[in-house]
């Protein structure tokens, strides 16, 4: 069995409340598909990182269980030191069709392995799902989870 490598505790051991968290993922993709601070893709991700970290707030990594794709793989493990020396929160989900099915056009698959979601423009509102999404990246930190794992909701 091919899956990624994870740290530390299980998210659900110290956090019971995945749902919430799986929930407001779900609210901050769509708010960023809705104002167009969504990018999908690895390639079209990695384009981003280079040309402006400073403007990306949240990655998140999908794939499924059964999926061993070494090239992703070492993609991931490459976004993920990233993120790390960037301060930039990250997370997984290891259900890409339910993610598909969010962030992709209607009726149209993405590739979205990799999806990242830029800061939103100076002079509007913060998003409250991205900043919940945020300081769970930092209690799952806390616990040595350095990339946690989020279930998304049932639609």
């Amino acid at each position: 069995v091919c899956k990624l490598a994870t740290r530390g505790l299980s998210t659900a051991y110290f956090n019971p409340n995945m749902m919430n968290e799986g929930k407001s993922l779900a609210e901050a993709l769509l708010s960023a598909k809705a104002e167009g601070r969504l990018t999908v893709g690895v390639y079209e991700c990695a384009k981003i990182m280079n040309d402006d970290p400073d403007n990306v707030s949240f990655c998140l990594l999908a794939t499924d269980d059964f999926e061993c794709d070494i090239a992703l793989q070492i993609h991931f493990t490459l976004i993920q030191a990233f993120c790390f020396d960037n301060d930039i929160s990250i997370v997984r989900v290891n259900d890409l069709k339910r993610l598909n099915a969010l962030v992709g056009a209607k009726g149209q698959l993405e590739d979205a392995h990799c999806v990242l979601i830029t800061n939103p423009a100076e002079d509007s509102w913060e998003d409250p799902a991205l900043e919940k999404l945020h300081l769970f990246c930092e209690e799952s930190r806390s616990y040595n989870e350095w990339v946690p794992e989020i279930t998304l909701p049932e639609r």
